[in-house]
């Protein structure tokens, strides 16, 4: 049995959040850049200069990516021979999200309420935590601060397995022309195919942090990616709504066992300010 104590799960979660909320991944950086060079448009052109010079300043002066520093979404992977000691988990997670949001000055988005006393919480806790207890002794973490820009325009669709492979790219497609530039594109898009709507819908979150390196590793998915994508950037809506080629960066598709009558896709829209970062302990 390995002990990890609450407090270095703590400080760790603290570094990852301003890692996320202040260094936009180079798999991301790369994939504006190239999409740039490629975008027809001169209006799209100069939309995608201007991602890769904020990049650039967030990074340079350890400052928010976005105005938008998003609802901490956290993945957690622990080792069932791992034991948490010195404190309770998740008052150490919120206590990380609280502390770097206030230290981190990052904007505090979060109420207590949805419906009716939506007031700030003021240090953007609580965080949405999604656990799972997997063999061995470490504690992997993802970390992704969402903002709501994109979030708004998730979709679930209860598909049946007539519907094959063409009502899943019709309806992730559609989900995209629907969001038009709502979700500040280019976007990645998180498609979760399978389980139930719960599990659909938290494969689709979790596929917005996929390395854009690393394709799908079942050739029938990496092509139904490409198939995706291709419709999606067909659809003229362009960085920043503004018309062009490149309305996404990527589609990411995972997968899982269903039932025999149903087949759940959901869609979970990432933008350009793609937020995650990840470290095993």
């Amino acid at each position: 049995m390995r002990q990890i104590s609450a407090e270095t799960i703590r400080k760790k979660v603290y570094d990852l959040i301003l890692q996320a909320s202040y260094h936009i991944g180079d798999d991301v950086c790369r994939a504006v850049s190239e999409a740039r060079e490629k975008e027809p448009s001169p209006a799209g052109r100069a939309v995608l200069g201007q991602l890769l010079d904020n990049y650039a300043i967030a990074r340079e002066e350890n400052v928010a990516i976005c105005q938008d520093t998003g609802m901490c979404v956290i993945f957690l992977e622990i080792g069932q021979d791992a034991h948490v000691t010195g404190g309770d988990l998740n008052e150490a997670l919120n206590q990380a999200v609280h502390d770097a949001y206030t230290e981190g000055y990052l904007r505090k988005s979060v109420v207590r309420d949805p419906l009716y006393q939506r007031e700030n919480t003021r240090d953007n806790t609580p965080a949405v935590v999604h656990t799972r207890i997997v063999p061995g002794e470490n504690i992997d973490i993802l970390v992704t601060p969402k903002g709501f820009g994109s979030e708004n325009m998730s979709r679930i669709k209860m598909l049946v397995p007539a519907d094959g492979e063409q009502g899943v790219i019709d309806f992730v497609v559609d989900a995209v022309r629907q969001a038009g530039p709502n979700p500040c594109p280019p976007v990645i898009v998180g498609v979760g195919i399978g389980s139930t709507m719960e599990g659909a819908a938290l494969m689709a979150k979790r596929m917005t942090a996929r390395s854009l390196d690393a394709p799908n590793p079942d050739p029938r998915y990496a092509e139904l990616e490409q198939k995706i994508l291709k419709r999606i950037n067909a659809l003229g809506i362009g960085p920043a709504g503004i018309g062009g080629r490149c309305t996404a960066l990527a589609v990411n598709i995972m997968t899982a066992p269903t039932h025999i009558a149903g087949m759940p896709v959901a869609v979970n829209l990432c933008c350009h300010a793609a937020r995650h970062a990840h470290a095993v302990l």
